[in-house]
Formats: structure tokens, sequence, C-alpha cells
């Protein structure tokens, strides 16, 4: 069992399973998406009593944050118990990008040159992890709404807000990775 849940799962998998967990939401009248949380634990330490935007009943939002506990739970136990031991199979041409920004490849998931301590305290690593983290929550505010919450509910629902946010997180993608990351990581 440990062998299968460790593996790869192909598209026909994982697509339908996402697909049946979205349709169990929207017939039980819930949206999928994780930003959401940020907004409910906010509400949940008292921040409603000073901005208005957090004042809502939080606790009928009570299932989202069981969710973002079952993932942190889930992410975990895979990281931890479920990890293949082989390594991370990637292309030679994404391999060769990599080499091009400077970003060795370990074989892992996230790359560990980048991904530790040491790196996160020099400034290049603050201003990537704060810097970055500050931009997400911005734009996730901004959107309204985070990637999954519109790629997968809003554009299931045919919102055209959602397309709109889905084309523009592909597009600042799109810029990250061609613009930006070969200015930062050279």
């Amino acid at each position: 069992m440990i062998t299968f849940l460790s593996q790869s799962w192909p598209w026909y998998v994982s697509g339908p399973a996402i697909a049946l967990v979205l349709a169990i939401l929207l017939f039980s009248g819930k949206t999928f998406g994780f930003s959401a949380n940020l907004t409910n634990i906010c509400s949940m330490m008292g921040f409603g009593g000073k901005v208005n935007y957090f004042k809502f009943d939080w606790k009928s939002q009570h299932w989202n944050l069981w969710f973002l506990a079952g993932s942190i739970v889930g992410g975990y136990i895979a990281a931890h118990y479920l990890q293949s031991p082989q390594p991370l199979s990637l292309s030679a041409a994404t391999v060769a990008d990599l080499r091009k920004l400077n970003i060795p490849f370990d074989g892992n998931i996230e790359p560990g040159s980048i991904f530790n301590w040491s790196y996160l305290l020099t400034g290049k690593g603050l201003l990537l992890f704060l810097g970055g983290g500050f931009l997400i929550g911005f734009g996730t505010r901004y959107a309204g709404g985070c990637t999954s919450g519109h790629a997968i509910t809003g554009l299931s629902n045919l919102q055209l807000p959602s397309l709109i946010a889905v084309i523009g997180f592909f597009i600042g993608g799109l810029f990250a990775t061609f613009i930006l990351f070969p200015i930062i990581f050279k």
C-alpha cells in the first residue's frame, strides 16, 4: 500500500478525484480555495473588532479550517512517510534551465540550495521569501481568491472574474519565469 501511495498518480486518477471533491463542495453549497482560511483565521483571532473585512461568522467556514488542517497533516505524512526513494525525474531541458539560473538540481521537489535556513538569512533569501510572500498575499486579496479557488471553483462555475484572474496568474508566472528569475538568480 505504501508503494502504491508513494508513486506519482496519473492525471486520469488525480483529475477525477479533484472533480469529485469539487462536485461534493458545489452540491453542498461551499466553494474551494485555501486563501479563505487566512480570512477565517484573522476573524477567529478577533481582528473583526478592528477591521470590518474580518467581521463575519467564521464558524460557518469551520469545514474549510478542517480542510486546511487535513492538508497540513497530509503533506507532513506524504513528505515523511510516503516519499518515493527515487529522486524526482525532471527533463534534461528543465535541469539545464535550472543550471543556467545557478540552481543545482538535487533530485528533490524543492531545490535544497534555496530552501534552507542559510539561504533564507541572506539578503536575497529574505527578499525572495518575504517579498514573494507579501506579493502572494496581496495578489490573493486583490484578486479575491487564490489560484486554486479561481482555477478550480471559479472556472467550473464559469465565472468571468476567475477566468481573468487565471489569465493574470499565467501571465505573472511567465513574467517571473522568463524575466525576473534570470535577473534574481544570476
